[in-house]
């Protein structure tokens, strides 16, 4: 049925047609007010729902102007902020902007209000200040306007980069001037399949997609998808070099490599889906955008990949064409890998040594960890400083702390009182304001301003005290909310979510391997060698980030790149020894593992170094946690690829000899 490469083709165009304008879409259904947000339950999000309905311009956009001198503040400066002051009123909710609030040391004034439009309309009010007074627009209007005008244009930045990429990787592995070109078509057509699915599920079916799911998005299915491809292609290249018929020799090479690549996406989709489970909305919104993300990858690749391959037929590989020769042993591949025909070797030779020197090796990269922080400051969220950011330190710099984010407590309008008193016999607590009623006279709001840094380990401390003291007032039906009380639930939300999620991601893997490989020892030994993988990844990371500024991780990120190292990491070991299995069972334990480490290593190196380079572009967002998990996979990525699979797993399955393969037998060999 030679024909049928002609249909799949047409059927992929016909629904590349019918995508395109979707995926062109997906931008339309982003909604950002998942990142960093919290579960409905979380006190915090109780609270400001609460404050919203009670105070309904409480959960508007809020601008800070900070005009600072810092030999002291003159008349000129004073009267310069009375006017902007005055002009605010043009681009304030109501035309309601609050008195200027001076610092103690008499050399800033703050002045906010809540914003009705657009904010770089407040910007062009902004005086620019003269002879050395400095000025900055904060608050949660600048912020959120920063957030997005550091992302402006960088979707496509991020698929160019990516592109670029795989491109020169491709041409390296192939050194082909047109067989590269045809993963990475697959792997963009896969890409807009992808994003229309998941503007669908965004546009009906509530799927909530932000900016940072959106890119890890396009990272998965280029990076995943090219692993296939190149899995794909190098199966094929063996095989038409045992059959004059390419479309015969296309047949062996995806029987003998669907089952890998189906336990790989399957492993995948599973780990991404164990992330339903946790309770932060940004982690559990990845889970079901990336698995439909390498849904669409192994489908275009293991069917569009193979039907354009045989159209364009042998020559697409040139120079280096694979020629049919009559007669060649059926698994004859060993001399066309020189190089890992010689790390098979090295590996055969002294296997307990280098599993021990491999795993020592990991020990020492894992020290690195002590470098690594846990909790990120918002002044340290992007890679450049940007206005929010600079505004907050000039605040910080001529302020209390806690009064740059006070403590908000929403309670009964009839227990307003007590709760106030409950609030000043904190330790902790510098400042406790006047209850403001609520216009329906149902609820009060006090701010509570801490006299340490929003969050600093004796801020929390005090907040924590707040919330029993005011939670034990009868009658108040108290809420506590926040920065500091956001900081803490949002420690208590990821401590939960490692708790479930992590073991829960490392059950399904397994069990996954398990039916697969049926065996349990294989299984146990590649998801050790994962796990080492991991803390080493964390340790290189932690050496990388403290030389270049950024130690401190978000506290959501080890999760995240926990998940990709474990179910991206398995992949190549899936490869492997999959191919393991089937050379064991026809030519013995230990030359079936050499064989299948001598096939497989050039093409999982490339797996590795195409996935690790997809990865590495997320370092061109401006935002720190892209930064980290960038160099976090890519790092983790790489070791697995040139210790973990090429060293430890091989050195081990041969040690342990065929108990690997227990309680299962291996095959009689004629």
């Amino acid at each position: 049925m030679t024909w049928m490469k002609y249909v799949l083709v047409a059927l992929w165009l016909a629904v590349l047609a019918a995508v395109t304008p979707l995926a062109l879409s997906l931008g339309d259904v982003q909604n950002n007010d998942t990142l960093g947000s919290l579960s409905d339950s979380a006190e915090v999000s109780r609270a400001e729902a609460r404050a919203a309905q009670a105070f309904p311009s409480s959960d508007a956009p809020v601008a800070v102007a900070v005009y600072v001198r810092d030999t002291g503040l003159t008349g000129a400066d004073r009267a310069q902020v009375e006017a902007d002051r005055q002009a605010y009123r043009e681009h304030a909710e109501g035309g309601v902007v609050a008195e200027a609030f001076p610092s103690a040391d008499g050399k800033a004034v703050l002045v906010s209000f809540t914003v009705d439009g657009s904010l770089d309309d407040v910007r062009e009010t902004l005086s620019d200040g003269a002879g050395g007074m400095r000025t900055a627009l904060t608050g949660s209007a600048a912020a959120e306007t920063d957030v997005f005008d550091a992302f402006e244009g960088l979707d496509v930045t991020l698929l160019i980069a990516t592109g670029v990429a795989v491109s020169v990787l491709l041409l390296i592995t192939y050194r082909s001037p047109v067989l590269w070109l045809l993963p990475l078509l697959t792997a963009g057509i896969a890409s807009q399949l992808a994003s229309a699915i998941v503007y669908l599920l965004a546009k009906h079916g509530g799927l909530a997609v932000d900016l940072q799911s959106q890119n890890i998005l396009t990272v998965l299915v280029f990076g995943v998808g090219i692993d296939y491809a190149l899995l794909i292609v190098a199966r094929y290249r063996e095989e038409l070099r045992r059959h004059a018929d390419r479309h015969r020799a296309m047949g062996v090479a995806l029987r003998r490599s669907l089952g890998a690549l189906v336990a790989s996406a399957a492993t995948v989709i599973a780990g991404l889906l164990c992330l339903l489970a946790a309770d932060m909305p940004e982690t559990r919104g990845i889970g079901p955008i990336g698995a439909v993300g390498i849904a669409c990858a192994l489908l275009a690749m293991t069917t569009l990949l193979p039907a354009v391959l045989l159209i364009f037929g042998r020559w697409v590989f040139w120079p280096f064409v694979p020629r049919y020769t009559p007669g060649a042993a059926a698994h004859d591949t060993t001399g066309d890998h020189r190089v890992w025909g010689r790390v098979a070797a090295f590996v055969g030779r002294r296997p307990r040594q280098i599993w021990i020197a491999s795993l020592a090796l990991l020990a020492l990269l894992g020290t690195g960890v002590a470098n690594l922080g846990l909790g990120q400051p918002a002044e340290e969220s992007f890679t450049t400083e940007v206005g929010s950011v600079t505004g907050q330190k000039m605040i910080s710099a001529h302020y209390p702390s806690g009064v740059v984010a006070p403590v908000e407590i929403v309670a009964a309008a009839g227990a307003a009182e007590p709760v106030a008193a409950a609030a000043r016999a904190i330790p902790g607590i510098e400042e406790v304001t006047a209850p403001q009623t609520s216009p329906d006279g149902r609820w009060v709001r006090i701010d509570a301003v801490l006299a340490d840094v929003p969050d600093s380990d004796a801020a929390m401390s005090a907040v924590r005290e707040l919330r029993s003291a005011v939670h034990a007032v009868p009658g108040a039906d108290a809420l506590v909310g926040g920065d500091t009380a956001y900081q803490i639930d949002l420690e208590d939300t990821v401590n939960r979510d490692n708790r479930i999620v992590i073991p829960l991601i490392l059950a399904v893997v397994l069990a996954i391997l398990i039916l697969l490989l049926r065996a349990l020892v294989a299984p146990l030994l590649l998801m050790a060698s994962v796990v080492l993988s991991f803390g080493a990844a964390l340790g290189v990371a932690g050496f990388i980030l403290t030389a270049i500024g950024y130690p401190n991780l978000m506290i959501t990120l080890p999760l995240q790149v926990f998940l990709f190292l474990v179910a991206l990491g398995v992949d190549y070991t899936i490869f492997l020894m999959t191919r393991a299995r089937e050379e064991a069972g026809r030519i013995g334990h230990r030359p079936g593992v050499l064989r299948a480490l001598t096939v497989t290593g050039g093409v999982i190196t490339s797996a590795g170094l195409v996935l690790a380079a997809t990865f590495a572009a997320l370092s061109l967002l401006p935002l720190v946690p892209s930064l980290q998990m960038a160099v976090i996979v890519a790092a983790g990525v790489l070791i697995d690829t040139f210790l973990v699979r090429s060293l430890l797993v091989p050195a081990l399955a041969l040690e342990l000899g065929e108990r690997t393969w227990w309680p299962a037998r291996l095959p009689q060999r004629p």
